[in-house]
């Protein structure tokens, strides 16, 4: 609570770089007028339509923005953000959450009941910036269990609350899911610090399942895997050190690497190279990231 009316300042401050004076203007109007007579039909009207007035572009932000909303919230990534999300986190943020949090509550939560697919994207990721984040939990995971990948997304990728506030259970449910649809793992807040050995189990089972039915596997699923790899996991890092796939060798090299056990860290002994690239910093589990085509992983995933 204490930092709302900072992050509100911020965000308005985007909207003015971004809105014209009439469609800035139209917004304030319209949060005033919900603020003085707490109507929620006119609350809900205006969250549904706001983007017919201020439009659906990027925010496209400044490295000044980007640090000042890092400042504000640790965690908090805006790149991927569009104008009409950002003025949608203001009309939430201007909820009176200090004067009536169970009117806000109730309207955020009908909210999320009723939007559609683009209303619920920027209601996730207003998450991380909403007053009392431990009373949405429950609903964070059911976002994680939208079959909608956009909503998935919102809730997993570039986005500190799962990390903060899941459970084991829905923490390894987030991981397993975004295999399953294709999404990337790198933009998963706190993946490494999240790392379980449950988590683990259910990654090499997975990677098991797909490879006897002849599919791929995403590369980066390894990197769930390395930090608990023991001398059972000695023949999946062998096939993937000798794959066809340059992605699936460079994430065995990986595995190697962060792997504790020192019999699969021998396995990394016939490739001098990939040590050495490892150790000069031109391979990290971020440059494989970066290598991947998603939309083929999402492809080979469906």
């Amino acid at each position: 609570m204490d930092n709302l009316h900072g992050i509100r300042n911020f965000l308005h401050s985007c909207l003015r770089r971004q809105l014209s004076e009439s469609d800035l203007s139209w917004l304030e109007q319209q949060q005033a007028t919900i603020s003085e007579t707490l109507k929620d039909t006119l609350f809900f009207t205006t969250f549904s339509r706001l983007p017919q007035h201020v439009g659906k572009q990027d925010l496209l932000p400044t490295d000044i923005e980007r640090q000042a909303a890092q400042q504000l919230r640790k965690g908090w990534v805006l790149d991927d953000w569009s104008v009409d999300q950002v003025a949608r986190a203001w009309l939430l943020l201007g909820l009176p959450w200090e004067q009536d949090a169970e009117r806000s509550h109730r309207w955020l939560q009908l909210s999320f009941t009723h939007g559609d697919v683009a209303e619920l994207v920027a209601l996730y990721q207003c998450l991380p910036l909403l007053p009392f984040p431990e009373h949405h939990v429950r609903r964070a995971a059911e976002g994680i269990r939208s079959n909608m990948t956009a909503v998935f997304n919102a809730v997993a990728l570039a986005n500190p609350y799962p990390a903060e506030y899941f459970d084991d259970v829905a923490w390894n449910q987030l991981v397993v899911k975004a295999l399953f649809v294709g999404t990337p793992l790198h933009p998963i807040q706190g993946f490494d610090r999240r790392l379980n050995p449950q988590l683990s189990q259910m990654l090499t089972d997975y990677a098991h399942e797909r490879w006897a039915a002849g599919r791929s596997v995403n590369p980066e699923l390894w990197r769930g895997v390395a930090l608990f790899a023991t001398a059972e996991h000695q023949s999946d890092v062998q096939r993937l050190l000798t794959s066809a796939n340059p992605l699936e060798r460079d994430a065995g090299a990986l595995v190697c690497m962060d792997s504790p056990e020192p019999t699969v860290r021998a396995l990394l002994t016939p490739y001098p190279k990939q040590r050495q690239r490892i150790q000069s910093g031109q391979l990290s589990w971020a440059t494989l990231y970066r290598s991947i085509t998603f939309s083929d992983v999402a492809s080979a995933a469906a």
